[in-house]
């Protein structure tokens, strides 16, 4: 317990723990940025189509990531499971990412491009699952107390943040012509590298305990996936997961085309400029925002960045044209870098409490799942933000030869982009606001249900109130008496 206590408290425990972020927050930062950008302006390929890529990868996601949910919680390893798929992962998924920006050469049919770079996002996908997957299930097996997890949870987010700025910022200076593929790829590989690196020191400086693996069939991991969502608080969880991340996605994967064919201010280092500004005030963000949530709640951070964002973009609107005060506009991301931070900051910290709700339901302890569901479902954000912003594109006559040709866009797709960059982020922040308040779990009702998972083990012998049923009921969305049941984990059917 000693051991433990010390290993909690040390600094260098939560560096180590927070060091897999990079690739967490970075690769997603660099696909939602460049990924469209180089096939359609690099590439020559349609918007619509490339908008597509993403999204079958997240339906490829949908077979892997509860399988690799299954794999953690069904393995037994003596570093700790899910500390060994990460150990593989990091391989993997340095060359899956650099896979994805290869040239296969301008001679090749639109047809054979399609499927190659689908089939490269999809081996993407997959890499990520076996990282990322085990990470999020990693910090319930290593810190039990709300507070503490917190502070995991925040040092976490800043080497996320710390990742995105690299992401955003290194790419920006070394793609210099967004219309020419071979940039893109040193960037992979520079990448590939880092994440291979950070995954590393994650898995070297840190710890799991020892438990004994869930026995699930593989046939029934889909199942089980599924059964999380009976969690009340778990569909609310994943409410905001969904739509905060998704505001933030469609800011990232527009910028290039808002800063090229909206401001044409692409040049001149004006777009890095940007994206700095951007994520340097997500990085301050998540340093404010990290010992705020420790004192208040885990929620707070959303009911203040969420309208801190919409306010901001908002007022974008009135300077999302050429010769545009580009100034003004920096002050005004840095605002909604700031709105981004507060989600990005709860949001991790928020699902390592998920797997114990579950629990407190099921009787079973299966982190794994909870988190492959939960990456599942963030990877599903990307997917169909990136498609959506395809279609948007092609719907307000986004051109690709335009595109691959240098030229500027007619002003109606221009001034089309600028509508989208701003309303899209507006309303998914407003439905993200709605989730955020139906939430109903703080650290009072944390330590109640942790308070009865330790009676259900019979590690807590004092009585139950009323009010502690309530509260379990109502973060649960179950009758106190249905839960603790193994059942709740077997069938989708409700038992409430």
């Amino acid at each position: 317990m000693k051991d433990q206590a010390q290993r909690e408290k040390s600094f260098w425990s939560k560096v180590s723990y927070g060091f897999a972020d990079i690739y967490g927050g970075g690769a997603f930062v660099i696909i939602s940025t460049f990924y469209t950008v180089f096939l359609t302006k690099a590439l020559g390929m349609p918007p619509a189509m490339a908008g597509t890529i993403p999204l079958i990868g997240k339906i490829w996601d949908a077979v892997t990531d509860p399988v690799m949910g299954n794999i953690c919680d069904r393995t037994r390893s003596k570093f700790g499971a899910k500390r060994f798929y990460m150990m593989i992962g990091s391989i993997i998924s340095a060359i899956t990412f650099i896979l994805m920006w290869v040239n296969i050469g301008a001679g090749s049919s639109p047809t054979v491009k399609y499927i190659f770079y689908m089939l490269m996002y999809m081996l993407f996908s997959t890499g990520f699952t076996i990282v990322m997957v085990p990470y999020n299930g990693l910090l319930p097996d290593m810190v039990d107390d709300y507070t503490v997890r917190s502070k995991f949870s925040g040092v976490r987010m800043v080497f996320s943040t710390f990742g995105a700025i690299l992401a955003g910022l290194i790419p920006t200076l070394l793609i210099k012509e967004n219309t020419k593929p071979g940039p893109y790829l040193t960037v992979a590989l520079i990448f590939g590298v880092i994440f291979l690196v950070t995954i590393l020191l994650t898995f070297f400086g840190t710890w799991e305990k020892q438990k004994e693996p869930v026995k699930v069939g593989f046939g029934e991991s889909f199942v089980q996936s599924l059964t999380v969502y009976k969690s009340r608080s778990f569909r609310l969880f994943i409410g905001i997961f969904l739509f905060g991340q998704g505001a933030a996605d469609f800011v990232t994967g527009l910028a290039v085309y808002y800063v090229d064919d909206v401001l044409n201010a692409y040049g001149g280092g004006r777009f890095t400029y940007l994206m700095a500004v951007i994520l340097v005030s997500q990085f301050v963000g998540t340093i404010v925002f990290t010992p705020l949530m420790a004192k208040t709640s885990k929620k707070f951070p959303l009911l203040l960045g969420f309208p801190l964002r919409i306010v901001a973009t908002v007022a974008l609107l009135f300077f999302s044209h050429e010769g545009a005060s580009f100034m003004i506009i920096l002050v005004l991301s840095f605002i909604i870098g700031l709105g981004m931070a507060g989600s990005s900051t709860t949001i991790y910290a928020i699902l390592a409490d998920m797997a114990d709700v579950d629990r407190l339901i099921t009787s079973l302890s299966r982190p794994g799942i909870v988190s492959a569901m939960a990456t599942f479902v963030r990877k599903i954000a990307t997917g169909i933000s990136t498609a959506i912003i395809g279609l948007l594109l092609s719907m307000v006559g986004y051109s690709e030869t335009l595109a691959n040709a240098g030229q500027r866009q007619a002003a109606s797709t221009q001034h089309g982009i600028a509508l989208i960059y701003i309303i899209a982020p507006i309303v998914l922040c407003i439905i993200a606001i709605l989730f955020t308040v139906w939430f109903p779990m703080k650290k009072k009702e944390f330590e109640i249900v942790k308070k009865e998972i330790a009676r259900r083990l019979g590690e807590e012998d004092s009585a139950v109130s009323e009010e502690e049923k309530k509260v379990c009921e109502k973060i649960t969305g179950f009758k106190f008496e249905k839960l603790w049941n193994p059942d709740n984990a077997l069938s989708f059917k409700s038992t409430k």
